[in-house]
């Protein structure tokens, strides 16, 4: 008699997973997932970064089957994987880097609110299927199509739980301002993913502040650090999640989206004096943006341009801000429509 093959045993005993048990890809399930789509199974998307494995729709569609998809989600992943392999975006660095960074992915418009992407209580984490399993086919093919496995093709020194996951829309219901995708010119009614390559966040909890001048502060002063990659490198992503408690408060003494940008950008930062005191200083060629070393009281802004900032509102109610620090490797964020 032959003995059972336990399926998601098997599974495990292969590099084909993220730790986690995954859903067999059968080929009834595989035909079912690619009911989500209209696109020629055999379309090619691109090729995955490291080991440049290529991305087909079928293949696409047996990840997202792997992950726990439903069929609906497909779309999502399918218009996520050329942006992902944008130049500018850099996956092949991301993959390989020391770094903890990950493609967060920031998904706006009607279609992501049809389907269940969750940008309120508890975003971030555990709960909602959408979120997990869309950030999870990701993850998956950048593991076995592009060959991202720690201590073989990436070298990261500790990894993040946004390798396992990273998918999330901002929770528009109770934002007082246009989404992210919006403020870049596009129409509340386009499907939008925008990707950023960005560590797991922190939270600044701040339920004093009642003004925005004391409440930006405290803020900015979360979005940097002596080692982080915003201060001593050319640029770096900054992801600012605001709670829709901490955005109303802005809000409500009239201040924009626009405005919260500008002054977040003008606020997070340090004196060179500052960084001098410990961290990554390493003399004059310590500073890769090209200020003066030697000038103790020149303020050197975290945001070097206005466009490394995605500033959201997302998270559930209560007197917090997520921030996500960026990786310093040459990576920046990309953004485009999809067809849902």
């Amino acid at each position: 008699m032959t003995a059972q093959v336990d399926e998601f045993e098997f599974f495990l005993t292969k590099p084909w997973s993220d730790g986690f048990p995954v859903v067999t890809p059968t080929e009834e399930r595989v035909q079912r997932m690619l009911q989500g789509t209209h696109r020629d199974p055999d379309e090619f998307l691109g090729n995955i970064p490291l080991t440049m494995g290529p991305a087909t729709v079928r293949t696409v569609a047996i990840h997202a089957a792997m992950a726990g998809c439903k069929p609906e989600y497909l779309p999502v992943i399918l218009g996520a994987i050329p942006i992902m392999l944008r130049k500018e975006f850099n996956l092949n660095g991301v993959q390989a880097t020391l770094g903890p960074s990950a493609p967060l992915m920031i998904v706006n418009g009607p279609y992501a609110k049809q389907i269940g992407i969750h940008g309120g209580n508890g975003c971030f984490g555990p709960g909602f299927r959408a979120n997990a399993t869309i950030g999870r086919a990701i993850r998956l093919m950048l593991l076995n199509l592009g060959g991202g496995v720690p201590g073989v093709g990436s070298a990261t020194v500790f990894g993040t739980p946004l390798r396992y996951t990273a998918c999330i829309t901002e929770n528009i219901d109770h934002s007082p301002w246009e989404t992210l995708a919006v403020s870049r010119g596009y129409s509340p009614d386009d499907n939008v993913i925008t990707c950023a390559m960005v560590e797991s966040p922190r939270v600044y909890h701040d339920n004093v502040s009642a003004e925005p001048g004391q409440l930006l502060v405290g803020i900015a002063d979360s979005m940097h650090a002596m080692g982080s990659f915003n201060m001593l490198r050319k640029n770096s992503d900054t992801l600012v999640a605001m709670s829709p408690e901490h955005a109303g408060i802005c809000a409500k003494a009239g201040m924009s989206r626009s405005d919260v940008h500008r002054q977040l950008c003008e606020l997070a930062g340090s004196k060179i004096g500052e960084l001098k005191r410990g961290g990554p200083w390493a003399g004059k060629g310590a500073l890769r943006c090209g200020y003066d070393p030697d000038d103790d009281n020149f303020f050197v802004p975290a945001i070097k341009d206005p466009s490394y900032l995605h500033l959201i509102v997302a998270g559930g109610l209560g007197p917090q801000t997520a921030i996500s620090l960026g990786w310093g490797g040459g990576s920046f964020a990309v953004h485009g429509k999809y067809d849902a």
